[in-house]
């Protein structure tokens, strides 16, 4: 009897997967008919310069009339399948998206995110649509209305018009489940985009989306950013709203969900800052403070007081993590910003037996390191970022190399990820000898992870204080524009 139960549920679970698939299919046909047409309506459109153009520039010709919301819609729809097609990282079409065109071009007023197309983390609520989690447990759920970001996304005039895929459960920062398969990094197939939201990593790495909105309870946000050489900001907490976003693990407070964009570049990470942060979003969820982008705090020029850590104590980075944050330094320095060297408290992570001792811990942890934060006067922190991209399948192995990026869901602080460098020949020899901390199994596992990245990008970690999200983007935007600059004389 046992026997027969159980093989009655492996085939109603091969069942479950098998319709998931065909429903996945025909989604894309869909999507693949609806390209296919304008295609052949429109056979003059150039796809290049509208996909070239960054989210700012982008914009500003939406809003101007100089670009046709239906050529850049179309046009990200066509990449975005061309795209799956070789990393498998769209896992649904959301086909209202083409009504909602037809609504956005009727409109008088053109907000900050007009005819924009976006895409959508697997585990936030579109009307209509599974937030499977990659569990099949959740299929044949569809979300009774959109979460209050979408809803806000698309009052600013933003096309949601994809969901991506994400590790089973969320719990990784690898991306793969059953039901939608693995997806890889379009950078180097035989990488890992990083997770939880690795779909979005890996579409916007690769052209197919400018603009996508994720979730972070332990790096991923930061993560597939950071292995897609991409940028991302995890906000503070209750700075967006998280009302219509499903969660592993329902009731979790120890480590604090943060909701954000991702993006090519810093200014997109801004400008879908400041389309959230509105009346729209304050309203619809009266627990979000109803605290506008400021602008002030973002724009200003004066010198920054700056802690950093290379190393966590903990996880030893590897050559090209700690020549990241090095490099960084030695660039913002240059630029004229102060440094302190952070003393990093690295106890936070030490085991605990009962769930009220973990928080009265957190909290303690967290006014010491404020307090530390304040002695040195900072105003932001530079650290690293784990990377470059693992082989896929170790993050399993290796889910102590998120303490780089779980802290600050610990803290609740605010924290994103600009591409500052690659990985070199040298950081390649410089890893044969790498023996980490304690030359521990975690340690040579960890060389295995990120060995042959040649050339694969490596970032690092910008952070603020709660509720500092525009200082800190502020940091991420100097960082970038240094980076940058020292691009172009080499």
């Amino acid at each position: 009897a046992a026997l027969l139960l159980r093989w009655r549920r492996r085939s109603g679970l091969r069942r479950a997967v098998a319709q998931a698939g065909r429903r996945r299919q025909l989604a894309l046909g869909r999507m693949e008919e609806a390209a296919g047409r304008f295609r052949e309506q429109n056979p003059d459109v150039d796809a290049d310069p509208i996909l070239s153009l960054s989210l700012v520039e982008l914009s500003e010709k939406l809003r101007d009339g100089s670009l046709s919301p239906d050529w850049v819609f179309y046009t990200y729809m066509d990449k975005a399948l061309q795209v799956t097609k070789e990393i498998n990282c769209v896992t649904d079409y959301l086909q209202e998206s083409e009504s909602q065109l037809q609504q956005v071009k009727r409109q008088k007023t053109k907000d900050l995110l007009y005819g924009v197309p976006v895409s959508i983390k697997d585990s936030i609520n579109c009307k209509g649509h599974d937030s499977t989690l990659g569990l099949v447990k959740r299929l044949n759920q569809p979300a009774a209305e959109d979460c209050v970001v979408v809803q806000v996304l698309k009052r600013q005039g933003a096309l949601p018009f994809v969901k991506t895929n994400v590790p089973q459960s969320l719990l990784s920062y690898d991306c793969s489940n059953l039901i939608f398969g693995q997806t890889v990094n379009p950078l180097d197939h035989s990488k890992t985009p990083g997770g939880s939201s690795g779909g979005e990593g890996a579409l916007i790495s690769s052209g197919g989306s400018i603009l996508g909105i994720g979730t972070d309870v332990g790096g991923s946000l930061r993560i597939p950013a950071a292995f897609c050489g991409i940028c991302s900001l995890k906000a503070t907490g209750g700075r967006l709203s998280k009302k219509g976003m499903v969660s592993s693990i329902p009731g979790q407070k120890s480590a604090v969900v943060g909701v954000g964009p991702m993006a090519r570049d810093v200014d997109s990470l801004v400008l879908c800052m400041r389309a959230l942060l509105c009346k729209d979003m304050f309203r619809l969820d009266p627990t979000v403070p109803p605290v506008p982008f400021n602008e002030e705090v973002f724009s200003s020029s004066r010198p920054l007081r700056v802690g950093y850590y290379d190393t966590d104590s903990f996880t030893m980075p590897g050559p090209s993590m700690r020549r990241a944050v090095l490099e960084t330094k030695q660039l913002l320095e240059n630029a004229g910003h102060t440094f302190n060297s952070f003393n990093f408290l690295s106890d936070i992570c030490r085991s605990v037996k009962e769930l009220w001792k973990l928080h009265c811990e957190i909290e303690e942890y967290c006014r010491e390191f404020i307090t530390e934060w304040r002695k040195l006067d900072l105003d932001v922190m530079l650290c690293p970022v784990v990377g470059p991209a693992f082989q896929v399948g170790f993050p399993g192995k290796l889910s102590v190399a998120a303490s780089y990026t779980i802290l600050y869901n610990y803290l609740d602080f605010p924290a994103g990820v600009v591409p500052v460098t690659v990985v070199t020949k040298g950081d390649e020899e410089e890893l044969k000898t790498h023996r980490g901390h304690y030359n521990d199994w975690w340690d040579k596992v960890f060389v295995k992870a990120i060995r042959g990245g040649m050339g694969l990008p490596v970032a690092v970690q910008c952070v603020a204080l709660p509720w500092q999200e525009e200082l800190c983007l502020r940091f991420m935007k100097e960082v970038e524009t240094l980076t940058r600059r020292r691009q172009r004389n080499l």
